[in-house]
Protein backbone atom coordinates (compact mmCIF):
# COMPACT_ATOMS: atom_id res chain seq x y z
CA UNK A 1 0.00 0.00 0.00
CA UNK A 2 2.95 2.36 0.47
CA UNK A 3 3.65 4.95 3.11
CA UNK A 4 0.57 5.41 5.36
CA UNK A 5 0.78 9.19 5.22
CA UNK A 6 0.66 9.10 1.43
CA UNK A 7 -2.41 6.85 1.67
CA UNK A 8 -4.10 9.34 4.00
CA UNK A 9 -3.13 12.14 1.65
CA UNK A 10 -4.78 10.39 -1.31
CA UNK A 11 -8.01 9.94 0.63
CA UNK A 12 -8.01 13.51 1.93
CA UNK A 13 -7.41 14.95 -1.55
CA UNK A 14 -10.18 12.84 -3.10
CA UNK A 15 -12.59 13.67 -0.28
CA UNK A 16 -11.71 17.34 -0.34
CA UNK A 17 -12.05 17.52 -4.10
CA UNK A 18 -15.41 15.76 -4.11
CA UNK A 19 -16.72 17.94 -1.27
CA UNK A 20 -15.53 21.21 -2.79
CA UNK A 21 -16.50 20.37 -6.34
CA UNK A 22 -19.69 18.48 -5.60
CA UNK A 23 -21.19 21.10 -3.32
CA UNK A 24 -19.87 23.95 -5.42
CA UNK A 25 -21.12 22.50 -8.71
CA UNK A 26 -24.52 21.86 -7.22
CA UNK A 27 -24.85 25.49 -6.25
CA UNK A 28 -23.33 26.54 -9.60
CA UNK A 29 -26.12 24.66 -11.35
CA UNK A 30 -28.78 26.18 -9.11
CA UNK A 31 -27.66 29.75 -9.59
CA UNK A 32 -26.79 29.22 -13.24
CA UNK A 33 -30.25 27.91 -14.04
CA UNK A 34 -32.33 30.52 -12.25
CA UNK A 35 -31.86 33.18 -14.96
CA UNK A 36 -33.64 30.84 -17.35
CA UNK A 37 -36.70 30.78 -15.10
CA UNK A 38 -36.58 34.49 -14.43
CA UNK A 39 -35.76 36.01 -17.81
CA UNK A 40 -35.57 33.10 -20.26
CA UNK A 41 -33.14 33.02 -23.14
CA UNK A 42 -33.22 36.57 -24.34
CA UNK A 43 -31.57 39.95 -24.35
CA UNK A 44 -30.50 40.48 -20.72
CA UNK A 45 -29.15 36.99 -20.14
CA UNK A 46 -27.32 36.94 -23.49
CA UNK A 47 -25.56 40.17 -22.47
CA UNK A 48 -24.53 38.78 -19.08
CA UNK A 49 -23.33 35.32 -20.15
CA UNK A 50 -20.10 36.38 -21.96
CA UNK A 51 -19.01 38.07 -18.72
CA UNK A 52 -19.88 34.92 -16.76
CA UNK A 53 -17.85 32.78 -19.17
CA UNK A 54 -14.79 35.03 -18.80
CA UNK A 55 -15.04 34.75 -15.02
CA UNK A 56 -15.50 30.98 -15.32
CA UNK A 57 -12.34 30.71 -17.42
CA UNK A 58 -10.20 32.49 -14.84
CA UNK A 59 -11.92 30.84 -11.87
CA UNK A 60 -11.48 27.33 -13.29
CA UNK A 61 -7.94 28.12 -14.31
CA UNK A 62 -6.96 29.17 -10.80
CA UNK A 63 -9.35 27.09 -8.71
CA UNK A 64 -9.10 23.78 -10.59
CA UNK A 65 -5.46 24.27 -11.48
CA UNK A 66 -2.48 23.88 -9.24
CA UNK A 67 -3.54 26.17 -6.38
CA UNK A 68 -6.81 24.48 -5.49
CA UNK A 69 -5.30 21.02 -5.30
CA UNK A 70 -2.98 22.21 -2.57
CA UNK A 71 -0.08 21.53 -4.93
CA UNK A 72 1.67 24.85 -4.57
CA UNK A 73 2.15 25.10 -0.82
CA UNK A 74 3.04 21.97 1.08
CA UNK A 75 2.67 21.72 4.83
CA UNK A 76 5.63 20.63 6.89
CA UNK A 77 3.62 17.76 8.35
CA UNK A 78 3.75 15.87 5.04
CA UNK A 79 6.54 13.51 4.13
CA UNK A 80 9.66 15.51 3.14
CA UNK A 81 10.52 15.52 -0.54
CA UNK A 82 13.82 14.31 -1.90
CA UNK A 83 15.97 16.42 -4.17
CA UNK A 84 14.93 14.54 -7.30
CA UNK A 85 11.20 14.96 -6.78
CA UNK A 86 9.27 16.49 -9.60
CA UNK A 87 6.56 16.24 -12.18
CA UNK A 88 3.96 18.57 -10.76
CA UNK A 89 2.95 16.21 -7.93
CA UNK A 90 3.00 16.80 -4.18
CA UNK A 91 6.63 15.74 -3.83
CA UNK A 92 7.81 18.44 -6.24
CA UNK A 93 5.67 21.11 -4.67
CA UNK A 94 7.01 20.40 -1.19
CA UNK A 95 10.41 21.53 -2.48
CA UNK A 96 9.16 25.06 -3.12
CA UNK A 97 10.00 26.39 0.32
CA UNK A 98 13.49 24.83 0.26
CA UNK A 99 14.21 26.23 -3.20
CA UNK A 100 13.16 29.66 -2.01
CA UNK A 101 15.35 29.47 1.05
CA UNK A 102 12.32 30.44 3.11
CA UNK A 103 9.23 28.96 4.70
CA UNK A 104 6.27 27.92 2.60
CA UNK A 105 4.13 30.59 4.28
CA UNK A 106 6.56 33.29 3.19
CA UNK A 107 6.46 31.94 -0.36
CA UNK A 108 2.67 32.18 -0.23
CA UNK A 109 2.88 35.78 1.02
CA UNK A 110 5.28 36.74 -1.76
CA UNK A 111 3.03 35.04 -4.32
CA UNK A 112 0.05 36.94 -2.91
CA UNK A 113 1.84 40.26 -3.33
CA UNK A 114 2.94 39.51 -6.90
CA UNK A 115 -0.51 38.25 -7.92
CA UNK A 116 -2.22 41.26 -6.38
CA UNK A 117 0.05 43.74 -8.18
CA UNK A 118 -0.21 41.96 -11.54
CA UNK A 119 -3.96 41.49 -11.38
CA UNK A 120 -4.62 45.07 -10.28
CA UNK A 121 -2.88 46.27 -13.43
CA UNK A 122 -4.73 43.71 -15.55
CA UNK A 123 -8.13 44.65 -14.16
CA UNK A 124 -7.48 48.39 -14.61
CA UNK A 125 -6.47 47.87 -18.26
CA UNK A 126 -9.54 45.70 -18.84
CA UNK A 127 -11.82 48.35 -17.34
CA UNK A 128 -10.37 50.98 -19.67
CA UNK A 129 -10.51 48.85 -22.82
CA UNK A 130 -13.68 46.88 -22.00
CA UNK A 131 -15.45 47.70 -25.31
CA UNK A 132 -12.57 46.02 -27.14
CA UNK A 133 -12.74 43.03 -24.77
CA UNK A 134 -16.46 42.59 -25.53
CA UNK A 135 -15.68 42.85 -29.25
CA UNK A 136 -13.43 39.81 -28.83
CA UNK A 137 -15.63 37.61 -26.63
CA UNK A 138 -19.00 38.57 -28.19
CA UNK A 139 -18.42 40.20 -31.58
CA UNK A 140 -22.04 39.73 -32.65
CA UNK A 141 -23.26 42.17 -30.00
CA UNK A 142 -22.05 45.12 -32.13
CA UNK A 143 -25.09 44.56 -34.34
CA UNK A 144 -27.31 45.46 -31.36
CA UNK A 145 -25.89 48.67 -29.81
CA UNK A 146 -28.09 48.49 -26.71
CA UNK A 147 -27.04 44.92 -25.95
CA UNK A 148 -23.38 45.82 -26.57
CA UNK A 149 -23.49 48.79 -24.18
CA UNK A 150 -25.19 46.65 -21.54
CA UNK A 151 -22.55 43.92 -21.91
CA UNK A 152 -19.77 46.51 -21.48
CA UNK A 153 -21.41 47.93 -18.35
CA UNK A 154 -21.94 44.48 -16.85
CA UNK A 155 -18.37 43.45 -17.57
CA UNK A 156 -16.97 46.59 -15.95
CA UNK A 157 -19.02 45.91 -12.84
CA UNK A 158 -18.01 42.26 -12.58
CA UNK A 159 -14.37 42.32 -13.70
CA UNK A 160 -12.94 43.03 -10.21
CA UNK A 161 -14.16 39.53 -9.32
CA UNK A 162 -11.15 38.16 -11.22
CA UNK A 163 -8.84 39.86 -8.75
CA UNK A 164 -10.66 38.36 -5.78
CA UNK A 165 -10.93 34.83 -7.22
CA UNK A 166 -7.18 34.63 -7.80
CA UNK A 167 -6.48 35.64 -4.21
CA UNK A 168 -9.16 33.23 -2.99
CA UNK A 169 -7.55 30.40 -4.97
CA UNK A 170 -4.19 31.14 -3.37
CA UNK A 171 -5.71 31.20 0.12
CA UNK A 172 -7.55 27.96 -0.64
CA UNK A 173 -4.33 26.32 -1.74
CA UNK A 174 -2.69 27.29 1.55
CA UNK A 175 -5.60 25.86 3.56
CA UNK A 176 -5.82 22.67 1.48
CA UNK A 177 -2.11 22.02 1.99
CA UNK A 178 -2.83 21.50 5.71
CA UNK A 179 -6.02 19.48 5.07
CA UNK A 180 -8.40 22.38 5.87
CA UNK A 181 -10.93 21.73 3.08
CA UNK A 182 -14.17 23.04 4.58
CA UNK A 183 -13.58 26.79 4.26
CA UNK A 184 -12.40 26.56 0.65
CA UNK A 185 -15.32 24.23 -0.16
CA UNK A 186 -17.75 26.89 1.04
CA UNK A 187 -16.47 29.68 -1.23
CA UNK A 188 -18.52 28.63 -4.30
CA UNK A 189 -21.57 28.49 -2.05
CA UNK A 190 -21.03 32.14 -1.07
CA UNK A 191 -20.86 33.20 -4.70
CA UNK A 192 -23.98 31.32 -5.64
CA UNK A 193 -25.93 32.52 -2.60
CA UNK A 194 -25.20 36.09 -3.69
CA UNK A 195 -26.32 35.24 -7.23
CA UNK A 196 -29.50 33.52 -6.06
CA UNK A 197 -30.34 36.52 -3.86
CA UNK A 198 -29.80 38.86 -6.82
CA UNK A 199 -31.99 36.71 -9.07
CA UNK A 200 -34.79 36.69 -6.52
CA UNK A 201 -34.56 40.48 -6.28
CA UNK A 202 -34.68 40.70 -10.08
CA UNK A 203 -37.83 38.66 -10.15
CA UNK A 204 -39.40 40.57 -7.26
CA UNK A 205 -38.78 44.03 -8.72
CA UNK A 206 -38.91 43.17 -12.43
CA UNK A 207 -35.26 43.99 -13.12
CA UNK A 208 -34.25 42.38 -16.42
CA UNK A 209 -30.94 43.94 -17.48
CA UNK A 210 -28.61 41.83 -15.30
CA UNK A 211 -26.99 44.65 -13.32
CA UNK A 212 -28.12 43.12 -10.04
CA UNK A 213 -26.31 39.92 -11.02
CA UNK A 214 -23.19 41.86 -11.93
CA UNK A 215 -23.01 43.66 -8.59
CA UNK A 216 -23.68 40.35 -6.81
CA UNK A 217 -20.67 38.76 -8.51
CA UNK A 218 -18.23 41.46 -7.38
CA UNK A 219 -19.70 41.59 -3.87
CA UNK A 220 -19.44 37.81 -3.60
CA UNK A 221 -15.78 37.88 -4.65
CA UNK A 222 -14.99 40.32 -1.85
CA UNK A 223 -16.98 38.18 0.61
CA UNK A 224 -15.08 35.05 -0.46
CA UNK A 225 -11.77 36.83 0.06
CA UNK A 226 -12.77 37.98 3.57
CA UNK A 227 -14.09 34.49 4.41
CA UNK A 228 -10.79 32.76 3.57
CA UNK A 229 -8.78 35.57 5.15
CA UNK A 230 -10.59 34.78 8.40
CA UNK A 231 -10.16 31.02 7.84
CA UNK A 232 -6.41 31.38 7.27
CA UNK A 233 -6.12 33.42 10.46
CA UNK A 234 -7.98 30.76 12.47
CA UNK A 235 -5.65 28.09 11.05
CA UNK A 236 -2.60 30.08 12.14
CA UNK A 237 -1.76 30.82 8.49
CA UNK A 238 -2.56 34.53 8.30
CA UNK A 239 -0.98 35.99 5.16
CA UNK A 240 0.77 39.34 5.36
CA UNK A 241 1.17 41.57 2.31
CA UNK A 242 4.85 42.35 1.64
CA UNK A 243 6.13 44.44 -1.25
CA UNK A 244 5.89 42.51 -4.54
CA UNK A 245 9.15 40.77 -5.46
CA UNK A 246 9.91 37.88 -7.79
CA UNK A 247 11.78 35.65 -5.38
CA UNK A 248 13.00 32.22 -6.41
CA UNK A 249 10.05 30.66 -4.58
CA UNK A 250 7.54 32.85 -6.45
CA UNK A 251 9.16 32.10 -9.81
CA UNK A 252 9.06 28.39 -9.04
CA UNK A 253 5.45 28.67 -7.90
CA UNK A 254 4.43 30.42 -11.12
CA UNK A 255 6.36 27.87 -13.21
CA UNK A 256 4.49 24.98 -11.55
CA UNK A 257 1.16 26.81 -11.67
CA UNK A 258 1.16 27.91 -15.31
CA UNK A 259 0.77 24.55 -17.11
CA UNK A 260 -1.83 23.33 -14.65
CA UNK A 261 -3.78 26.57 -14.98
CA UNK A 262 -3.70 26.43 -18.79
CA UNK A 263 -4.66 22.76 -18.79
CA UNK A 264 -7.55 23.37 -16.39
CA UNK A 265 -8.81 26.19 -18.60
CA UNK A 266 -9.00 24.21 -21.85
CA UNK A 267 -12.70 23.49 -21.52
CA UNK A 268 -13.40 27.10 -20.58
CA UNK A 269 -11.36 28.39 -23.54
CA UNK A 270 -13.47 26.26 -25.86
CA UNK A 271 -16.60 27.65 -24.21
CA UNK A 272 -15.32 31.20 -24.66
CA UNK A 273 -14.85 30.51 -28.36
CA UNK A 274 -18.35 29.03 -28.47
CA UNK A 275 -19.84 32.08 -26.73
CA UNK A 276 -18.07 34.51 -29.05
CA UNK A 277 -19.33 32.75 -32.17
CA UNK A 278 -22.81 32.13 -30.73
CA UNK A 279 -23.18 35.88 -30.33
CA UNK A 280 -23.23 36.04 -34.15
CA UNK A 281 -26.32 33.80 -34.23
CA UNK A 282 -29.95 34.83 -33.50
CA UNK A 283 -30.71 36.17 -30.04
CA UNK A 284 -30.99 33.45 -27.41
CA UNK A 285 -28.24 31.21 -28.83
CA UNK A 286 -25.72 32.27 -26.17
CA UNK A 287 -28.25 31.47 -23.44
CA UNK A 288 -29.12 28.03 -24.85
CA UNK A 289 -25.46 27.00 -24.86
CA UNK A 290 -24.95 28.37 -21.36
CA UNK A 291 -27.88 26.51 -19.79
CA UNK A 292 -26.87 23.27 -21.53
CA UNK A 293 -23.31 23.64 -20.29
CA UNK A 294 -24.50 24.20 -16.70
CA UNK A 295 -26.08 20.74 -16.68
CA UNK A 296 -23.10 19.15 -18.42
CA UNK A 297 -20.68 20.68 -15.90
CA UNK A 298 -22.18 18.78 -12.95
CA UNK A 299 -20.62 15.37 -13.72
CA UNK A 300 -17.66 16.90 -15.56
CA UNK A 301 -16.55 18.99 -12.61
CA UNK A 302 -17.13 16.46 -9.85
CA UNK A 303 -15.75 13.33 -11.52
CA UNK A 304 -13.01 14.78 -13.71
CA UNK A 305 -11.30 17.01 -11.17
CA UNK A 306 -11.63 14.61 -8.24
CA UNK A 307 -10.27 11.55 -10.07
CA UNK A 308 -7.49 13.50 -11.77
CA UNK A 309 -6.40 15.09 -8.49
CA UNK A 310 -6.51 11.75 -6.68
CA UNK A 311 -4.24 9.87 -9.09
CA UNK A 312 -1.60 12.57 -9.63
CA UNK A 313 0.23 12.11 -6.29
CA UNK A 314 0.39 8.33 -6.78
CA UNK A 315 1.59 8.63 -10.36
CA UNK A 316 4.27 11.18 -9.47
CA UNK A 317 5.66 9.01 -6.69
CA UNK A 318 5.45 5.75 -8.64
CA UNK A 319 7.21 7.23 -11.67
CA UNK A 320 9.93 8.84 -9.55
CA UNK A 321 10.62 5.58 -7.71
CA UNK A 322 10.65 3.59 -10.95
CA UNK A 323 7.50 1.59 -10.15
CA UNK A 324 6.29 1.90 -13.74
CA UNK A 325 3.95 -1.10 -13.67
CA UNK A 326 2.22 0.37 -10.63
CA UNK A 327 1.91 3.71 -12.44
CA UNK A 328 0.26 1.99 -15.42
CA UNK A 329 -2.14 0.20 -13.06
CA UNK A 330 -3.06 3.47 -11.36
CA UNK A 331 -3.76 5.05 -14.75
CA UNK A 332 -5.90 2.08 -15.82
CA UNK A 333 -8.00 2.30 -12.68
CA UNK A 334 -8.44 6.05 -13.14
CA UNK A 335 -9.64 5.59 -16.72
CA UNK A 336 -11.92 2.73 -15.68
CA UNK A 337 -13.47 4.79 -12.90
CA UNK A 338 -13.91 7.83 -15.15
CA UNK A 339 -15.67 5.83 -17.88
CA UNK A 340 -17.83 3.98 -15.34
CA UNK A 341 -19.11 7.25 -13.91
CA UNK A 342 -19.35 9.43 -17.02
CA UNK A 343 -20.51 7.19 -19.88
CA UNK A 344 -23.91 6.37 -18.32
CA UNK A 345 -24.24 10.01 -17.27
CA UNK A 346 -23.58 11.15 -20.84
CA UNK A 347 -26.14 8.75 -22.32
CA UNK A 348 -28.72 9.68 -19.69
CA UNK A 349 -28.25 13.41 -20.34
CA UNK A 350 -28.60 12.84 -24.06
CA UNK A 351 -31.72 10.69 -23.82
CA UNK A 352 -33.43 12.73 -21.09
CA UNK A 353 -32.34 16.21 -22.18
CA UNK A 354 -35.86 17.43 -22.97
CA UNK A 355 -37.66 16.14 -19.83
CA UNK A 356 -34.79 17.35 -17.60
CA UNK A 357 -34.90 20.88 -19.00
CA UNK A 358 -38.69 20.94 -19.10
CA UNK A 359 -39.02 19.90 -15.46
CA UNK A 360 -36.28 22.17 -14.15
CA UNK A 361 -36.59 25.32 -16.27
CA UNK A 362 -39.79 25.47 -18.32
CA UNK A 363 -41.77 28.10 -16.47
CA UNK A 364 -41.88 31.85 -16.38
CA UNK A 365 -40.01 33.30 -19.36
CA UNK A 366 -38.44 29.95 -20.29
CA UNK A 367 -40.84 28.39 -22.81
CA UNK A 368 -41.07 25.19 -24.82
CA UNK A 369 -39.06 26.69 -27.68
CA UNK A 370 -36.22 27.45 -25.24
CA UNK A 371 -36.44 23.90 -23.89
CA UNK A 372 -36.15 22.32 -27.34
CA UNK A 373 -33.23 24.53 -28.37
CA UNK A 374 -31.34 23.95 -25.12
CA UNK A 375 -32.04 20.20 -25.14
CA UNK A 376 -30.40 19.83 -28.56
CA UNK A 377 -27.30 21.63 -27.29
CA UNK A 378 -27.23 19.52 -24.12
CA UNK A 379 -27.33 16.28 -26.12
CA UNK A 380 -24.39 17.50 -28.22
CA UNK A 381 -22.38 18.53 -25.14
CA UNK A 382 -23.19 15.26 -23.33
CA UNK A 383 -21.61 13.24 -26.14
CA UNK A 384 -18.27 14.81 -25.19
CA UNK A 385 -18.60 14.37 -21.43
CA UNK A 386 -16.44 11.19 -21.19
CA UNK A 387 -13.77 12.81 -23.37
CA UNK A 388 -13.35 15.88 -21.18
CA UNK A 389 -13.15 13.74 -18.04
CA UNK A 390 -10.58 11.45 -19.70
CA UNK A 391 -8.44 14.50 -20.49
CA UNK A 392 -8.27 15.27 -16.77
CA UNK A 393 -7.36 11.64 -16.04
CA UNK A 394 -4.75 11.29 -18.81
CA UNK A 395 -2.95 14.61 -18.30
CA UNK A 396 -1.47 13.60 -14.89
CA UNK A 397 0.53 10.87 -16.66
CA UNK A 398 2.45 13.63 -18.45
CA UNK A 399 2.74 15.86 -15.38
CA UNK A 400 4.15 12.97 -13.37
CA UNK A 401 6.97 12.66 -15.92
CA UNK A 402 7.93 16.35 -15.79
CA UNK A 403 6.17 16.93 -19.14
CA UNK A 404 3.79 19.86 -18.78
CA UNK A 405 4.23 21.05 -22.37
CA UNK A 406 2.63 18.15 -24.26
CA UNK A 407 -0.90 18.43 -22.80
CA UNK A 408 -0.87 22.18 -23.49
CA UNK A 409 0.28 21.67 -27.11
CA UNK A 410 -2.42 19.06 -27.68
CA UNK A 411 -4.99 21.40 -26.15
CA UNK A 412 -3.97 24.22 -28.49
CA UNK A 413 -4.40 21.92 -31.51
CA UNK A 414 -7.80 20.81 -30.19
CA UNK A 415 -8.88 24.44 -29.77
CA UNK A 416 -7.86 25.20 -33.35
CA UNK A 417 -9.93 22.24 -34.55
CA UNK A 418 -12.82 23.43 -32.39
CA UNK A 419 -12.68 26.87 -34.01
CA UNK A 420 -12.59 25.49 -37.55
CA UNK A 421 -15.41 23.01 -36.93
CA UNK A 422 -17.52 25.65 -35.22
CA UNK A 423 -17.21 28.02 -38.18
CA UNK A 424 -18.43 25.24 -40.48
CA UNK A 425 -21.11 23.54 -38.37
CA UNK A 426 -22.78 26.71 -37.09
CA UNK A 427 -23.72 27.50 -40.69
CA UNK A 428 -25.93 24.40 -40.81
CA UNK A 429 -26.81 23.55 -37.21
CA UNK A 430 -26.72 27.01 -35.56
CA UNK A 431 -25.93 26.80 -31.83
CA UNK A 432 -26.09 22.98 -31.86
CA UNK A 433 -23.20 22.97 -34.35
CA UNK A 434 -21.13 24.98 -31.85
CA UNK A 435 -21.78 22.44 -29.08
CA UNK A 436 -21.02 19.55 -31.44
CA UNK A 437 -17.71 21.12 -32.47
CA UNK A 438 -16.70 21.42 -28.81
CA UNK A 439 -17.47 17.73 -28.33
CA UNK A 440 -15.44 16.63 -31.37
CA UNK A 441 -12.48 18.76 -30.21
CA UNK A 442 -12.70 17.20 -26.76
CA UNK A 443 -12.54 13.67 -28.15
CA UNK A 444 -9.61 14.64 -30.36
CA UNK A 445 -7.77 16.00 -27.32
CA UNK A 446 -8.41 12.87 -25.25
CA UNK A 447 -7.52 10.39 -28.02
CA UNK A 448 -4.30 12.21 -28.94
CA UNK A 449 -3.17 12.20 -25.30
CA UNK A 450 -3.95 8.49 -25.06
CA UNK A 451 -2.15 7.73 -28.34
CA UNK A 452 0.95 9.64 -27.21
CA UNK A 453 1.09 7.75 -23.90
CA UNK A 454 0.80 4.42 -25.70
CA UNK A 455 3.36 5.42 -28.33
CA UNK A 456 5.86 6.43 -25.64
CA UNK A 457 5.18 3.13 -23.84
CA UNK A 458 3.97 4.97 -20.76
CA UNK A 459 0.59 3.28 -20.86
CA UNK A 460 -1.21 0.19 -22.05
CA UNK A 461 -4.64 -1.17 -21.23
CA UNK A 462 -4.29 -4.04 -18.78
CA UNK A 463 -6.40 -7.19 -18.83
CA UNK A 464 -8.93 -5.84 -16.36
CA UNK A 465 -9.50 -2.64 -18.33
CA UNK A 466 -9.78 -4.52 -21.64
CA UNK A 467 -12.38 -6.74 -20.00
CA UNK A 468 -14.41 -4.09 -18.21
CA UNK A 469 -14.47 -1.04 -20.51
CA UNK A 470 -16.51 -2.70 -23.31
CA UNK A 471 -18.89 -4.07 -20.69
CA UNK A 472 -19.36 -0.61 -19.22
CA UNK A 473 -20.22 0.61 -22.72
CA UNK A 474 -22.73 -2.22 -23.20
CA UNK A 475 -24.35 -1.56 -19.82
CA UNK A 476 -24.60 2.18 -20.52
CA UNK A 477 -26.18 1.58 -23.95
CA UNK A 478 -28.65 -0.88 -22.43
CA UNK A 479 -29.58 1.70 -19.82
CA UNK A 480 -30.13 4.25 -22.59
CA UNK A 481 -32.54 1.93 -24.43
CA UNK A 482 -34.49 1.32 -21.21
CA UNK A 483 -34.66 5.06 -20.48
CA UNK A 484 -35.91 5.84 -23.99
CA UNK A 485 -38.67 3.22 -23.72
CA UNK A 486 -39.67 4.39 -20.25
CA UNK A 487 -39.67 8.04 -21.38
CA UNK A 488 -42.16 7.15 -24.13
CA UNK A 489 -44.35 5.33 -21.61
CA UNK A 490 -44.31 8.34 -19.23
CA UNK A 491 -44.98 10.89 -22.00
CA UNK A 492 -48.41 11.96 -20.55
CA UNK A 493 -46.85 12.70 -17.15
CA UNK A 494 -43.91 14.53 -18.73
CA UNK A 495 -46.39 16.75 -20.57
CA UNK A 496 -48.38 17.53 -17.42
CA UNK A 497 -47.97 20.19 -14.73
CA UNK A 498 -44.71 20.78 -12.90
CA UNK A 499 -45.20 18.29 -10.07
CA UNK A 500 -46.09 15.50 -12.50
CA UNK A 501 -43.03 16.34 -14.58
CA UNK A 502 -40.74 16.27 -11.56
CA UNK A 503 -42.25 12.97 -10.40
CA UNK A 504 -41.81 11.39 -13.83
CA UNK A 505 -38.23 12.67 -14.02
CA UNK A 506 -37.49 11.17 -10.60
CA UNK A 507 -38.85 7.82 -11.81
CA UNK A 508 -36.65 8.01 -14.91
CA UNK A 509 -33.53 8.84 -12.89
CA UNK A 510 -34.13 6.02 -10.40
CA UNK A 511 -34.93 3.59 -13.21
CA UNK A 512 -31.76 4.55 -15.05
CA UNK A 513 -29.60 4.03 -11.97
CA UNK A 514 -31.24 0.68 -11.24
CA UNK A 515 -30.97 -0.46 -14.86
CA UNK A 516 -27.28 0.38 -15.08
CA UNK A 517 -26.55 -1.30 -11.74
CA UNK A 518 -28.37 -4.49 -12.75
CA UNK A 519 -26.68 -4.58 -16.15
CA UNK A 520 -23.29 -3.90 -14.59
CA UNK A 521 -23.72 -6.74 -12.12
CA UNK A 522 -25.05 -9.03 -14.81
CA UNK A 523 -22.06 -8.32 -17.05
CA UNK A 524 -19.61 -8.83 -14.20
CA UNK A 525 -18.34 -5.27 -13.94
CA UNK A 526 -16.73 -4.31 -10.61
CA UNK A 527 -18.78 -1.71 -8.78
CA UNK A 528 -17.50 1.78 -8.07
CA UNK A 529 -16.61 1.03 -4.44
CA UNK A 530 -14.24 -1.70 -5.57
CA UNK A 531 -12.66 0.64 -8.09
CA UNK A 532 -12.26 3.43 -5.54
CA UNK A 533 -10.74 1.01 -3.06
CA UNK A 534 -8.25 -0.29 -5.61
CA UNK A 535 -7.33 3.23 -6.64
CA UNK A 536 -6.53 4.14 -3.04
CA UNK A 537 -4.60 0.90 -2.48
CA UNK A 538 -2.24 1.40 -5.41
CA UNK A 539 1.31 0.83 -4.14
CA UNK A 540 3.39 3.96 -3.81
Amino acid sequence: MGHPRIFVLKISVLFGGLMRLGVGRGFDFGSGGLPGVGVGGGFGVDAEIPDVEVHAFFAHGFDEGVFAGGQIFGGSEFEPASADAGGGGFDEVLLLADLAGDGALHVAEDALAVLLAALLGFVLLAEIFMPSVIDVIAPGFRREPEKFELAVDLARITFPYLLFIALVALQGGVLNSVDRFAAAAATPILLNLFLIAALLLMRQFGWRDGRALAWAVSAAGFAQFLWLLFACGRAGLALRLPLPRLTQGVRRTLAVMAPGTIGAGVTQLNLLISTALASLLPSGSVSYLYYADRLNQLPLGVVGIAVGTAILPSLSRQVRLGHLSDAVATQNRGIELAVLLTLPAAIALGVLATPILSALFERGAFGSTDTAATAAALAAYAAGLPAFVLIKVLAPAFFARHDTATPVKVAVVAMAVNLCLTLVLMQFLAHVGIALATTVAGWLNALVLLALLIRRRHFEFDRRARRNLPRVGAAALGMGVILAALQAALAPMLAGHTMLQVGALAVLVCAGLAAFAVLALGLGIADWRDLMGRLRRQPA
